[in-house]
Parts: C-alpha cells; structure tokens; sequence
C-alpha cells in the first residue's frame, strides 16, 4: 500500500504476527499485536489498538511491526478491524516500522491521510 522499502526481518515479523493475531483473535481477546524481531511485545486487550502500540513501541524501543486482523469468530457487520490517521500517529509517536492489515476485513478511515503520513514517515503499511 506504501512505498517504503521493507526488509526480510520485518516481513518475517508480519507473518509470525499475523499467525499470533489470529491465534490471540480466536480466544476472543483482540485484533492487533505488536512485533518484534519474532517476540510478541503487546496484545490488544479491552484498552483497545492505539495504548497497544504505544506499550508495544516503548517496550520495543522503535522498530516493532503492528499486525491487525479479523478475529476468526467475529461478526464484521459489528466490529470490523479498523485503522486511520489516529493509529498512524500513535505509530509514529511508538517508532513503529510496519502496520499490516488483514485485506477484505480492514476498514481504511481516510487511506490518503494514512498513506500520506505513513510515507512520511517511513512506515510500511501491507495488505494481507
């Protein structure tokens, strides 16, 4: 979705996320983990996304990847993952590399503002 270069470490982290999200969404706990160099560093749980970057990124010291998905026995129509500009200022504020988003489950609020500043600021942001 970005044009910013990403390396084989931080899409290992993606895939290792994406595979810990779903496992964490399956028990009903939340939709988004944050990564790093194949160690979870923070699930979200009732305090939602944005306070999971930010315990996440401060606990990674920058670098860490941000992997949000559906969770397997969600009903979308209620509670469809969602990202905007508000996540991708949290993930500058936490240093982070990457967002991946699950595609076909994702809502994108306002996607030019978030490629915009995403691009900025060096953040990669993939569709899965």
């Amino acid at each position: 979705m970005t044009r910013v270069p990403i390396n084989e470490g931080v899409l290992s982290d993606i895939h290792f996320g994406f595979r810990m999200a779903k496992a964490i969404g399956d028990l009903d706990i939340g939709q988004t983990v944050v990564v790093k160099n194949g160690i979870v560093l923070a699930v979200e749980a009732i305090e939602g996304t944005d306070q999971a970057i930010l315990r996440g990124g401060a606990l990674g010291q920058g670098g860490a990847v941000v992997v949000k998905v559906s969770k397997p026995k969600q009903d979308l129509r209620f509670d469809m993952p969602t990202i905007g500009p508000v996540t991708i200022n949290h993930c500058i504020q936490a240093g982070i590399k990457a967002i991946a988003i699950e595609a076909g489950s994702t809502i994108l609020l306002d996607s030019k503002e978030v490629i915009r500043l995403a691009e900025e600021n060096g953040i990669d942001i993939i569709s899965l």
